[in-house]
């Protein structure tokens, strides 16, 4: 009997993205009045924010956390709107403030980027395949538009265009739809060969695109452009933040129900790593020291 490669449940997806911070009151507001999110509760030095239903950012404060730089870890985490006329709001939202964002067209998505109020990294985007597609060529990143038309995709965005999807009374201080999630999570990792075999091999996610003079891999579950970006670009060899930085605690893969979960934290097992078991989901570490908690939708 033929061995087949382990895949990862097509439904599978990124849940909550859980961050250390210095200052809770400061984030809490940054996430509420510049993003949108609502939030969900407080107690102590944690809280959690999102668009209404499940938590999609999870914040716990330590004072003394500090800023390193040159390490693995987060690079950003992308929310994902549910309809360009959702991003042109966050848009209008962002200028009206006059806070810093760099929106980028990718032709697959329309996005922009910021950090938060201690640097964290931020997409906020809606996806537009029928605008086009990207892929790999051998070693080469190329975008061709619907028209056929090969593109950067790292075009500035026409912002006049997508404001054009806001409707009369649309209000900026409304927020982020109940549809709003988490479409995906970018790291900065130690080695993309290593890294690729924990997230494809081991967990079963499968490359949509591969680049190693570019030292990036985009992954995903279900064929989706990707959930998660891995890259070298802070040099290949990085070391992981120490315990006291500020930034990713962990992210969610969630598993669309436990039995899903359960298969694939024995195969971790199998793999002789030695996951922590949490009330929230099986708490593991990829070989850069990211934080991945396993987790399951039916919870």
């Amino acid at each position: 009997m033929i061995e087949t490669a382990f895949v990862i449940h097509p439904r599978t997806r990124i849940g909550k993205v859980h961050l250390t911070v210095a200052d809770l009151d400061r984030q809490i507001a940054f996430y509420q009045q510049k993003i949108g999110f609502q939030l969900h509760w407080r107690e102590d030095e944690q809280a959690g924010l999102g668009a209404g239903r499940d938590d999609l950012l999870r914040l716990t404060e330590d004072p003394r956390a500090r800023r390193v730089r040159g390490t693995t870890g987060l690079y950003h985490f992308a929310i994902l709107l549910p309809s360009r006329r959702e991003l042109a709001r966050a848009l209008a939202r962002l200028f009206s403030l006059r806070y810093p964002n760099y929106p980028t067209d990718h032709v697959m998505t329309e996005t922009t980027y910021l950090d938060d109020a201690e640097g964290n990294g931020i997409e906020l985007y809606a996806d537009t395949p029928e605008r086009g597609s990207w892929s790999f060529t051998g070693d080469s990143f190329q975008v061709v538009d619907a028209q056929g038309v090969v593109r950067s995709g790292r075009d500035p965005l026409d912002v006049e265009r997508v404001l054009r999807a806001l409707e009369p009374g649309d209000q900026l201080d409304q927020p982020m739809p109940q549809a709003t999630a988490i479409g995906h999570v970018h790291l900065h990792v130690a080695d993309i060969a290593e890294s690729n075999r924990f997230y494809c091999d081991l967990l079963g996610f499968e490359v949509q695109g591969m680049s190693p003079a570019m030292g990036a891999s985009f992954v995903s579950a279900g064929g989706y452009h990707h959930h998660l970006g891995l890259n070298t670009w802070l040099g290949v060899g990085a070391p992981p933040p120490p315990p006291d930085a500020l930034g990713l605690r962990h992210f969610e893969i969630v598993l669309p129900d436990q039995a899903e979960l359960t298969r694939l934290a024995e195969r971790v097992r199998a793999a002789n790593l030695v996951p922590e078991d949490t009330e929230a989901g099986v708490l593991i570490r990829d070989p850069s020291r990211n934080g991945v908690l396993l987790a399951s939708g039916s919870n």
